[in-house]
Formats: structure tokens, sequence, C-alpha cells
């Protein structure tokens, strides 16, 4: 069987007087300028006690006053060095570094066994840390939660929803239960449906978008129906419809990134409050008016079916039933 990757940071590898704080989160090594480094750049040499990190993550530290001279902060990475001065740097992490970090945080658990856990996820939490949120994730939060997450790929985590999207999820505790959890979303034998308000009154009762989803050609941060993209379903109901919106229940059928989000767009329906694909903010919502409510599966290991239900958090709720939504 291969080998679960490790997603615990690496220790810091210094040089032999290098010294690590208690918590990791900082290294500090030393060095002389040899007569080899006189008269050559003080960043040359600070590339040289610690080539792990990019170049302009080392102009960071130096902005930052972390490195020193003979004891003096040193700004300048032009500054020409003199042999035998004694050069001090603080190699605190990148910010990427920090992506796999426990961090303990309140996690809304609806169940937990020993395979597996079910988790109401608030509005604003990143799933999987990525450029602008390399801490504070849920990932950050599942290996603090509890030891196995770190010997498991992504912590676990099998399927994910967006940052400003809330709802249920299931994250798997074993490789085994992940294997089979995985394998279950492939295979769509996972129901998950979400409440959702959009712009517009929806004229039908009930209708499915079938149509692809990919990268948008113009946009990396958004995606698009394409006819170059990989398939794409989502199931449509009409819960209530008035004053210029509408109350909607929608089942997914595949989890393309940003898929119902895409899909009522695509059909002149963006969501309220998501300003990516069209919606502006209304009925006091000020982000993406979608909530994960419902999630059925079958349990990985013993094969009992599980069902799950969350209500509409405190910001989605008062709209939802201002449309008329029951649940």
């Amino acid at each position: 069987m291969t080998e679960a990757p490790d997603y615990r940071e690496p220790p810091p590898q210094g040089e032999a007087d290098a010294e690590v704080d208690g918590d990791g989160a900082a290294e500090r090594r030393e060095a002389p300028a040899g007569p080899e480094w006189h008269g050559q750049r003080l960043d040359k040499l600070l590339v040289a006690m610690a080539p792990e990190f990019s170049r302009s993550h080392l102009q960071s530290l130096l902005e930052r006053g972390l490195v020193s001279v003979d004891g003096v902060a040193a700004r300048a990475a032009a500054q020409k060095l003199r042999a035998g001065q004694r050069i001090a740097v603080e190699l605190v992490g990148t910010e990427e570094s920090r992506a796999f970090r426990p961090e303990a945080m309140a996690l809304a658990v609806v169940h937990e066994d020993a395979q597996l856990l079910v988790l109401d996820k608030p509005a604003g939490l990143v799933v999987h840390p990525a450029a602008g949120h390399w801490s504070g994730t849920l990932l950050n939060g599942l290996l603090a939660h509890h030891a196995g997450a770190a010997a498991l790929p992504r912590a676990g985590i099998v399927h994910r929803l967006d940052k400003d999207t809330s709802g249920l999820m299931v994250v798997a505790k074993t490789l085994p239960a992940m294997t089979a959890l995985v394998r279950a979303i492939a295979a769509r034998e996972v129901q998950r449906r979400y409440l959702a308000i959009c712009h517009g009154e929806v004229a039908e009762a009930a209708f499915s978008v079938d149509a692809p989803i990919g990268r948008d050609p113009k946009s990396r941060v958004r995606m698009a129906v394409l006819a170059a993209g990989k398939p794409a379903r989502t199931d449509v109901e009409r819960v209530a419809a008035r004053d210029g919106f509408s109350a909607l229940r929608c089942t997914l059928h595949s989890g393309r990134t940003h898929q119902i989000r895409v899909h009522l767009a695509s059909r002149g329906h963006p969501l309220v409050a998501d300003a990516l694909y069209g919606g502006a903010p209304a009925l006091g919502l000020t982000r993406q008016a979608l909530h994960a409510f419902r999630l059925g599966f079958v349990h990985p290991i013993d094969g009992r079916p599980l069902q799950f239900e969350a209500a509409p958090p405190a910001d989605l709720a008062p709209a939802w039933r201002a449309l008329g939504g029951s649940g």
C-alpha cells in the first residue's frame, strides 16, 4: 500500500547554530561573512544561508527588520558586507508554510464516529488552503480536531463548499473511509441538496440545467458554461417566488466548481449577493445566498444509510422565510 502523504510541516533544516522557537514558528540562523563575502551584497549571503526560501521572501524579511548585521537591523538588500561581520536572520515561515498546521477552531459537528464526521460549515470559512488563504481554513481546524487527519490527503476532505457557501460537509477520518467516500461521490451516490435565493421570479416549478462547466477563458476566477467543459447537471425546484426573487431547492448530480452559481446565472437568475456571477446584495444578504441543507450517503464502513439536515443560518433564514421558503 502506498504511504499516505504527510501534511505536517517538515522540521526546519538549518545550520548547526540554528535555534527554533518552541512552536516551530521561526528559526534563527547566524553566520559570519567570510573573506569570500567581503564586498558582496547582503541579499546574496541570505540566499546562501537559507536556500530553501525564495528571494522575494528573504527580501520581505529584510523589510520587516528580521535581518541584522552585527546586531543592527539591516533594511537594504544591496548593503555591501565586510569580512568578519555577523549576519543573523529570523526565518519566519512563508504564508504557504502555515497551510498544514493544526489550528484549534470551533467546528459545528453534526455527527462524528470513528470513521467520519459531518460538519455544518459557516459562510466565510475557506475549506482548503489556497493563495490568499494559507491559514484559518477548515483543513487547519481538522488537523487540530483529531490526530489521524495528519495522515490523510487533504486531512480527509472529500468535497468542498465555496468560502461563502454555508452548510453540510462530510469529512473522512480514516483512509478506508476516505477512499470509499471519494468513490461514492464519483458514482453520484451522495445526495447533496441546497437552498438558494436568486434574482428574478423563476417561472418553472421544476427544471434541470444539464450544461458542461469549465474555466471562464476571460477570467481565471470564474467558471462558465462551455462546450469543452466537464459534464454538470443541477436539478432545480422552485419553492417560492415573489417581489423579484425566488427561493429554490437545488440538487447536484455532479460537483463542479461553482456549479449551482454558474448554472443559475446561465439561466438569468444569479444568486443574491453573488457578485462574481452578476448577483447583487439584497434581502439583508451580503454573501451568496446558498446553503447545503441536506446530505445523504451510505456509511462507508458499516453500510448504514445516513441523512443529515441543517437549517439555514442566521443571515440566510430571514430572507428565506420572507420569500415563503419552508426549508
